[in-house]
């Protein structure tokens, strides 16, 4: 929605203010804060009122995320519409309602700018970055924010990163080759001598050959997929993340709350678990219920991923006859931070999860700006590291864990004997 925005926001910058509203469903998203550095980052330029106590909602009658309402010189609502839209779509309506404010005169062409605010902390080699992962020595880092992905090796006491490969021009595009582009990448896996991307703001999921350092387009169109032609030209929607299996690639679907899985021999794409209603439903995989997957991992025969709007840490079997459940998590509405056992536990849109070598999965908890255990044979949540600036991404090394510090544009190391995070140097980037 916010791309749709931004589209209509530069084909009628004379007349046409965006204005967003912000009334934020979890409790840490209510923070002026934390609103600020998410508009930074997904690059928004317009206003945004902090509607924390959803006053704006009430007096416009909304009930949905998101809604769109469009506002007359005059004051009153001319329209508005709950969910997703299409700029093509909503052109011709903005078309109409402008030759009649036009013509009765009503209507000042003047573009109206907005100064943007400073980010809490000041981006460095990093800004807003994504996903990390590691294998081995190899490490690679989502660099969100620069529109770029960094590859190198760590140091011996694995506190350093030497980059030896910046792919991406850092400006966003969508282009293939030795001169790549990408916009906002987000999931990161290693396979060998490919490292696997999930390009989430082009929709597509790219591979990256470490030898040449060469960008190839596996599946997607650059754009999101909306309507069934869209569909039928292989288009994706707002891949977050990937781990590979035995030769398939799963793909967390957040954009359409569904798993996804692409064959890597024949590049054919189809959706492995969710029924694209958002929700929390355990099931076989095609009744099952998704809602916003953004991270995942693998082992044992099963993926596991974090629900990020309902709060949770789930599994799906990989094999085709396989079902969905959950480890923790109750709810679309049911979040929180609390330790516990399965359903006592709560959690605050989690977005990144690894698998440690022992069996235990590492959720990034994002909006608690936590790292916590989650053993998915007892369901025990226990909280390891707290302090952070809503991590997105972590990634379990042989001596130690690494986390993206999101907001705070930086990489840290945790070893697992010792629950203090520290900065990783990037060098070469």
């Amino acid at each position: 929605m916010i791309s749709q925005l931004r589209d209509l926001q530069h084909r009628y910058a004379d007349v046409l203010t965006v204005i967003g509203v912000h009334s934020g469903k979890y409790h840490r998203e209510r923070e002026t804060a934390r609103i600020r550095d998410a508009a930074l980052r997904l690059g928004n330029d317009h206003p945004i009122v902090n509607d924390r106590q959803f006053r704006v909602w009430r007096s416009y009658a909304v009930n949905a995320w998101p809604t769109i309402a469009i506002v007359g010189p005059d004051g009153r609502v001319l329209a508005s519409h709950a969910g997703e839209f299409s700029a093509d779509t909503l052109a011709p309506v903005f078309d109409r309602w402008i030759a009649a404010y036009d013509e009765d005169g009503s209507l000042e062409r003047r573009a109206i700018e907005f100064p943007l605010d400073l980010p809490t902390m000041a981006p460095g080699v990093l800004r807003y970055p994504g996903k990390v992962a590691v294998d081995g020595e190899r490490i690679a880092i989502a660099d969100t924010g620069h529109n770029r992905v960094l590859i190198g090796r760590m140091s011996p006491d694995g506190l350093r990163a030497d980059i030896s490969r910046v792919i991406g021009s850092g400006a966003a595009g969508f282009i293939d080759g030795f001169d790549a582009a990408f916009h906002a990448p987000q999931g990161i896996t290693f396979e060998g001598d490919t490292l696997y991307v999930a390009d989430a703001e082009n929709h597509a999921i790219r591979s990256v050959d470490l030898a040449t350092g060469a960008v190839r387009t596996l599946a997607g169109t650059g754009h999101q997929v909306r309507t069934r032609e869209d569909q039928r030209a292989g288009a994706l929607s707002s891949p977050w993340d990937v781990v590979p299996v035995a030769g398939t690639l799963y793909i967390a679907m957040a954009g359409i709350h569904q798993l996804w899985s692409l064959d890597l021999s024949t590049g054919s794409v189809r959706a492995h678990s969710g029924s694209m209603r958002e929700d929390i439903a355990d099931g076989p995989h095609a009744s099952a219920a998704l809602a916003q997957p953004m991270g995942i991992t693998a082992g044992d025969g099963r993926l596991f991923f974090a629900d990020s709007e309902s709060s949770a840490v789930r599994w799906s079997d990989v094999g085709d006859a396989g079902s969905v459940g959950t480890i923790a998590g109750v709810g679309l509405f049911d979040f929180g931070d609390r330790d516990g056992v399965g359903d006592d536990a709560l959690l605050q849109h989690p977005q990144g999860i690894a698998r440690h070598p022992d069996g235990r999965l590492l959720v990034a908890d994002s909006y608690n700006d936590a790292l916590r255990w989650v053993d998915p044979v007892t369901r025990a949540v226990t909280t390891w590291v707290r302090g952070l600036h809503e991590p997105e991404g972590v990634a379990c090394g042989a001596r130690m864990a690494y986390a993206s510090d999101t907001n705070a544009h930086r990489i840290v190391a945790i070893p697992y004997d010792d629950a203090t995070p520290r900065e990783v140097e990037i060098v070469g980037a």
